[in-house]
């Protein structure tokens, strides 16, 4: 077993040239352990080995041939290094370690070891991104004069790689960023680090925060804000490092309700507005970002069908073919719910069918996307989308089909054996039916149950599309 020690937990650099030394040297990923010095101990070995001291491991300086590698495994590598995922520099090595022999291994996106790289790559630039757009800068004095100082907190490594942007964006200013994992000072010429810090060593405020305040109040737009977007790139976590947030609960549900408001009135206008509401709420869902679903998510799979349904459905999630084709029910269990459609005398085409979760979700398995079951978190995010459809078609009845959908629709936990086959009514005065997924049935290994299932589903959509009148 080799034992590479690296400086810092960001040192990507002296992982570079110890794995380009351990490559050309023919060393497998499962003979290495790497660890950072500051952190002591193992900080990620595949085999599971204790490291031994005083290991051979070839050192990072030194002339040693340089060899080609694809341009995205750098751009990618150099993020990901950044990552707090302590197996993040084995991953690389052996993302490294595979090219040598499969140039084009970073092509193949449906690879689990380029997606897992690639998603800690995408959650590192997401922080980089947070830090600069959350850090909140509050005056002190100190022996030189006025000095604005910030705390935060990444999820990473990333203090480092941001200095820069924050130097070449502050110049004239003397300024501290304080964080749990060091600090960086500026003083209008030079860059320097130091210890970490504690929230207790920032300041909590400064009389210009007041003013700030009345602002952004005055400025903000309720109109054009993107709820969705808004909550998932200002995490709560950082809200008690900004002024601004003390205002944004309320500014927040004034939006909601503008929005709400709109697509009302459009749903009342006649002359087609409903179909163009239905089109600016489906084109404003393509961009959601609620919760982490849309990152390894192919697209956003909308609902589809007449805009002035009667009878609504809502499934759990999209499959995997639902999120290659963007079509809700086109898959097996679709197939199920076609068949029994048909069975209840009801045409698909004059029902709208949806989804409570929009984006896919699964656990990668070789070349194959395994379904996941949504959580509780990832329903309630995507619950605002399922309730503006209800909204803008105004269905007389909505079927829930699986405990997922019950959950976005009534707001709890639901037992389907309970529940099942007597109708409710929603928060909205609005009437709700529960029943089993279509794919529940694909599960039951004995036909003859499975068949007894179908015909009790199919008397679940004729009493749904009977109460419709």
């Amino acid at each position: 077993m080799q034992v590479v020690t690296l400086d810092r937990p960001d040192d990507f650099d002296g992982w570079r040239a110890a794995a380009r030394r351990l490559v050309l040297a023919g060393v497998a990923p499962d003979a290495v352990t790497w660890q950072v010095g500051s952190e002591g101990g193992d900080l990620f070995a595949l085999t599971g080995d204790t490291p031994l001291a005083g290991s051979d491991a070839p050192e990072a300086g030194g002339d040693t041939p340089a060899f080609s590698v694809p341009r995205a495994f750098v751009d990618i590598a150099g993020k990901a290094a950044l990552s707090s995922d302590p197996a993040r520099f084995a991953l690389l090595y052996t993302l490294l370690h595979r090219l040598r022999t499969t140039p084009k291994l970073m092509e193949d996106h449906a690879d689990p070891l380029v997606r897992w790289v690639d998603l800690l790559a995408k959650d590192v630039r997401r922080d980089i991104h947070k830090m600069r757009a959350f850090v909140r800068f509050r005056e002190v004095t100190d022996d030189d004069g006025a000095r604005f100082v910030a705390w935060f907190e990444p999820d990473h490594h990333i203090v480092r790689a941001n200095a820069t942007f924050f130097v070449n964006r502050f110049a004239s200013m003397r300024w501290s960023i304080l964080t749990p994992e060091l600090s960086i000072h500026w003083d209008g010429t030079t860059l320097v680090e130091g210890p970490p810090a504690t929230r207790a060593d920032a300041p909590d405020g400064d009389p210009t925060e007041a003013v700030w305040k009345t602002y952004y109040a005055s400025t903000f737009n309720p109109a054009r804000v993107k709820i969705g977007a808004m909550l998932k790139e200002m995490p709560r976590k950082y809200w008690k490092n900004m002024p601004e947030t003390a205002l944004v609960p309320g500014l927040l549900a004034a939006a909601q309700a503008r929005e709400s408001g709109m697509i009302a009135r459009a749903r009342d206008t006649v002359g087609g507005n409903s179909m163009i509401a239905w089109e600016a709420l489906r084109d404003e869902a393509t961009g959601c970002t609620r919760c982490p679903l849309y990152q390894p998510a192919t697209q956003t799979v909308f609902g589809e069908g007449p805009v002035d349904a009667a009878l609504m459905f809502v499934g759990e999630q999209p499959g995997d073919q639902e999120d290659l084709a963007g079509r809700p029910f086109v898959g097996p269990a679709g197939q199920v719910f076609d068949r029994a459609m048909a069975a209840a005398g009801i045409d698909r085409a004059t029902a709208y069918v949806t989804n409570a979760v929009k984006h896919f979700k699964f656990e990668p398995r070789g070349k194959r996307r395994i379904h996941a079951k949504p959580d509780t978190g990832e329903i309630d995010a995507c619950r605002w989308w399922v309730d503006q459809e209800r909204l803008l078609i105004r269905p007389k009845v909505t079927v829930a089909l699986g405990a997922t959908a019950a959950r976005s629709l009534t707001g709890k936990t639901v037992t389907i054996s309970r529940e099942r086959g007597r109708p409710l009514t929603l928060a909205d005065g609005g009437t709700a039916f529960i029943t089993v997924h279509p794919s529940y049935i694909l599960r039951i290994p004995d036909a003859a149950a499975a068949d007894a299932e179908f015909a009790r589903f199919v008397e679940d959509l004729k009493l749904a599309a009977g109460a419709v009148g």
